[in-house]
């Protein structure tokens, strides 16, 4: 069983999902391996910030004889899925990786975490964040190299699928926290369409940006527990009453024709990394007809400012209990961000929140020449040191105009670290993001070397 097992983890989650469902592999089996996967790696890369072995093997027990009654199965049955520590879990700690929520143990579960039981999964445990989602690294290594930052702030959850101690995982992004992160460490990360997903029982840092997003070994993986997420929830005023799009069979569905992308070097590509840019270069070489490159218009060069007035602001309101419970123990990051939120004017909070209308108007005339944006998930490899989680620059403008994002995992530096390619849909186009991103995925397996 060993063998079939090792063949599951790097095969990805279809035929996982196909053999547990059918009972070629028990959910029992499959999350022991899991969990002697993490207990060997997670001294080095400390992804998890609570997990308890016994808990697993009690979910996937369950689960086995839930089976064998013969009684209907949920769409991610016997799955180990890893939450963010910033996703409520009931009677399970989630402290927003902050000193203030030591302790913390939440009576409800997040919107997200009910459908993942409604649909079989195993909740593995909760991932190590950054403290509140922001910018202060947490003690996440990264796994393709344990002397390099994994990103932030959702560091613990694309650690965990990297190394192969969960096939999926959730985090959230408000600026880069989701697409960095895959890239840095060689996964697929998918960030929906803003809204998307409810947020209910998640940590509020922006309430103008925060969306939830998940990590698989490709894409069709990402699209199955995405699908599973999507809704309305009257608590979320985000979300709206709408049909779930079928995200999964559209991502594995061939497309009509092969996805034609548009190209774009973003602000911020200037200081991208020698390799990443000749590393496109060649990318757009081997895509030949499949790719052009364009200008993104000029009102995207002030997005970074205008996305930033949008957090901070809401930073201050958001956490003002943080701060005035115990500034002390927030680090210098977070009271930085605090205080550069205090200043900002009303009227210029208001005029950014007006901005992801007229982007959003420039961008519908090019997504009229393609089938999705290409640009780099991140300005190179992951940074070499725990102290930084990496800039963000690539990411933000796509968070704020409210637009999916994949991370596509086909890239690597001289010294074999993981460099993402970002392919961006228009709003609501999730399915065909999501299929244009299996589309390059499969082709930069087939290309030669």
């Amino acid at each position: 069983m060993t063998a079939d097992i090792s063949q599951d983890k790097h095969s990805g989650v279809r035929l996982l999902r196909e053999r547990l469902a059918s009972g070629a592999l028990d959910a029992i089996t499959f999350a022991e391996s899991c969990i002697a996967r993490i207990e060997a790696r997670e001294p080095d890369v400390k992804a998890w910030e609570w997990f308890d072995a016994e808990f697993v093997r009690a979910q996937a027990q369950a689960l086995d004889d839930h089976r064998r009654a013969g009684r209907p199965l949920g769409r991610l049955h016997g799955l180990p899925v890893g939450l963010k520590n910033v996703i409520d879990t009931a009677r399970i700690p989630t402290t927003n990786g902050c000193a203030r929520d030591a302790g913390r143990v939440p009576l409800r579960d997040a919107f997200v975490v009910e459908r993942l039981r409604q649909e079989g999964a195993i909740i593995m445990g909760k991932t190590v964040t950054t403290e509140l989602a922001f910018m202060h690294p947490g003690k996440t290594a990264n796994p393709r190299n344990l002397a390099h930052t994994p990103g932030g702030s959702s560091q613990g959850s694309a650690a965990a699928v990297a190394d192969g101690m969960v096939p999926l995982a959730i985090g959230t992004q408000t600026n880069g926290s989701i697409i960095r992160p895959a890239s840095f460490c060689g996964v697929t990360g998918y960030k929906p369409t803003f809204g998307a997903i409810p947020r209910r029982g998640v940590l509020t840092q922006s309430h103008t940006l925060d969306t939830i997003g998940v990590f698989a070994s490709d894409p069709a993986g990402a699209a199955l527990l995405a699908e599973m997420l999507f809704g309305h929830d009257i608590e979320d005023a985000a979300t709206s009453p709408a049909p779930t799009p079928a995200l999964y069979a559209t991502a594995t569905s061939q497309p009509p024709l092969a996805p034609l992308f548009g190209f774009v070097r973003p602000p911020g590509w200037k200081d991208a990394d020698p390799q990443l840019r000749t590393a496109f270069d060649e990318l757009l070489e081997a895509l030949g007809a499949q790719v052009f490159e364009m200008p993104l218009p000029a009102i995207f060069d002030s997005v970074a400012e205008h996305r930033a007035r949008i957090n901070l602001s809401e930073i201050a309101y958001h956490f003002y209990p943080y701060w005035r419970d115990g500034a002390d123990s927030l680090s210098g990051e977070m009271r930085e961000a605090v205080e550069q939120g205090n200043a900002i004017l009303a009227r210029d909070y208001l005029s950014a929140c007006d901005m992801p209308k007229l982007l959003n108007a420039a961008l519908d005339e090019i997504f009229m020449r393609c089938d999705a944006i290409m640009c780099p998930a991140a300005t190179g490899p992951a940074p070499k040191g725990l102290q930084t989680t990496g800039d963000p620059i690539f990411n933000g403008l796509w968070t704020l105009c409210g637009t999916p994002c994949v991370s596509v995992p086909i890239l690597t530096s001289q010294e074999g670290l993981p460099m993402g390619v970002q392919l961006v849909g228009q709003q609501q186009s999730d399915a065909r993001l999501l299929r244009s991103a299996q589309w390059l995925f499969d082709w930069a397996g087939r290309a030669p070397e």
